[in-house]
């Protein structure tokens, strides 16, 4: 049994998690034996969003409690895991090298290799978390605040991105209208509840236009919600808050599944996984399920507590590199930004003999 201590701290979640799998290809079946989550949302509420700075100076003061506990919820010591991965990419420059200097610091230690996981890979990974007979090839639609992408996952660690916003993101869009509701901050839950009590079909708004098939736009949508609040509070009406929210999330939420849908069928995928933070919108969810069972089309939608940021999807990304005889340099950095067709640059060529000499052991692939 193979192990992994990881820590993700790309953005305002301090979280760290304890992972194993069996070393057995081509199936893959991680289980978290810990994970624990410390989210800044109260301490960011106030600014409407994340500030980078608060943000990383809040991980350097949480991320030692947070790793005591989620090794006590394992019962394990540094010492009994085999590797420690970290989200290196993307996310908050400040944010990463505050995980980034404590997994290098841990692998120093301990003598343990490091190995630095995409952030968006991870969250591709907690699908297997999820659902222990997912394999690839399949399309994840993942859809987060910054982030809004169809990829096609070919292999394990074969990545081809079909489709990407434009502009803003799906969470961001949600964001941003959510403050111009006045709902406050994080706008993707109170979209959703309030969504619940409106009419869908009240306020018809633009869905965004585009020459690719597969990207996103939702500045337009987001622009006619600004009008659309601006012209009723000028004629003195009351905004109908949940019918503009549910209208709102109609037009977004059907933009992602017709495009997912169409994306999946092109590439003859029978399986679409859905993860990122807004995978937790209880729309998105169910018009996914109800137009991918007609088609023949499985829809693996992960629990929402692996959806939002959280260490285990990278512990699973992590373990898997590691199974792979993957391991990075000492020399690792951080970046704001970085394709996923990129994640090879960050591991060391000879890996897999690092970690034969280390533990004596191999996975043929």
């Amino acid at each position: 049994m193979a192990r992994v201590l990881a820590i993700e701290t790309s953005c305002d979640e301090t979280a760290v998690a304890v992972v194993e799998a069996e070393p057995s290809w081509p199936a893959f079946a991680p289980r978290q034996l810990s994970s624990v989550v410390a989210s800044q949302i109260d301490l960011h509420a106030a600014y409407g969003g994340v500030v980078p700075e608060v943000a990383s100076r809040r991980h350097v003061e949480t991320l030692p409690f947070v790793l005591e506990s989620a090794l006590q919820q394992a019962g394990l010591g540094v010492a009994e895991v085999d590797a420690v991965a970290v989200t290196c990419a993307p996310g908050l420059v400040g944010s990463l090298l505050v995980g980034l200097m404590a997994a290098k610091t841990l692998a120093l230690l301990y003598n343990k290799p490091l190995i630095g996981v995409h952030h968006l890979e991870g969250h591709l990974f907690s699908g297997f978390l999820a659902t222990a007979d997912l394999r690839p090839p399949c399309l994840c639609l993942l859809v987060s605040g910054g982030h809004t992408s169809l990829i096609w996952m070919k292999d394990y660690g074969e990545y081809q991105t079909m489709g990407r916003t434009r502009d803003d993101a799906a969470g961001e869009a949600f964001d941003k209208v959510a403050r111009l509701l006045g709902l406050g901050y994080p706008g993707g839950p109170q979209i959703d509840r309030w969504a619940q009590q409106g009419d869908p079909n009240r306020f018809p708004l633009p869905a965004g236009k585009l020459d690719h098939p597969y990207d996103t736009s939702f500045s337009g949508l987001k622009t006619a919600v600004l009008r659309l609040v601006q012209q009723l509070q000028q004629e003195g009406r009351e905004l109908p808050v949940a019918d503009i929210a549910a209208s709102f999330q109609a037009c977004l939420t059907r933009v992602l599944t017709e495009k997912a849908l169409a994306c999946a069928e092109a590439l003859g995928l029978s399986t679409l996984l859905v993860t990122g933070g807004v995978a937790a919108n209880r729309e998105l969810r169910a018009r996914l399920l109800e137009a991918g069972r007609p088609k023949g089309l499985r829809v693996v939608i992960p629990p929402v507590a692996l959806c939002t940021d959280n260490a285990a999807m990278i512990g699973a990304a992590g373990l898997c590199h590691w199974l792979r005889g993957e391991v990075s340099p000492l020399d690792l950095g951080v970046a704001s930004r970085l394709p996923l067709e990129e994640i090879p640059a960050l591991y060391s060529k000879g890996g897999r003999d690092y970690r034969e000499v280390l533990t004596g052991s191999a996975v043929a692939l």
